[in-house]
């Protein structure tokens, strides 16, 4: 009898950094690097950052800024062997959480025009396009779309939270954003 793998969301760490910029390489054309994460990870107190491990190894990433009251996803990857398998949706709920926790009223991000899969979640999570920056991606020019969540202690996120924790098998976190 096979075991299910277990998904865990946690902090991002120092020791984390080399598999989540091999999962970075993988994901983007024009990649942060390695120092970049350390960076952030140790200097930037406007970051908080998470990794996606399936039985310890680290499958994914995601990190958001907070600016003023936004949280601004800055980097979120998947591994393309765990794409399609609800470690996005994980971590996107657990930055959406953090984003609640550190006050942020809404998350913001930035996705390319041509990535309806990365739009599809996204838009499953309450966000909305409100916006496009003309040639944004400097690999290629690609135009990206702003896309914006309402309001996170809106009734609608709550909702759209409460149901995401309900798919994802996650601990309901009562009235938290």
């Amino acid at each position: 009898m096979a075991v299910a793998p277990t998904l865990a969301i946690e902090p991002m760490r120092l020791r984390d950094v080399p598999s989540v910029h091999v999962i970075e390489r993988l994901c983007f054309s024009s990649p942060w690097p390695a120092y970049a994460f350390e960076q952030e990870l140790s200097a930037n107190r406007m970051a908080h950052y998470v990794v996606a491990r399936v039985d310890g190894k680290v499958v994914g990433f995601g990190g958001i800024w907070l600016m003023v009251d936004e949280a601004h996803v800055t980097t979120f990857g998947v591994h393309p062997k765990w794409r399609r398998r609800g470690v996005g949706r994980r971590i996107l709920l657990a930055l959406l959480e953090i984003a609640g926790d550190i006050g942020a009223a809404h998350m913001t991000l930035e996705v390319r025009v041509g990535n309806e899969g990365a739009q599809g979640l996204y838009q499953g999570f309450g966000f909305e396009v409100t916006g496009r920056r003309v040639a944004y991606y400097s690999d290629d020019g690609e135009d990206a779309f702003v896309m914006t969540t309402p309001r996170l202690t809106s009734d609608r996120m709550r909702e759209v939270m409460a149901a995401a924790r309900v798919l994802l098998g996650s601990p309901d976190r009562g009235d938290a954003a």
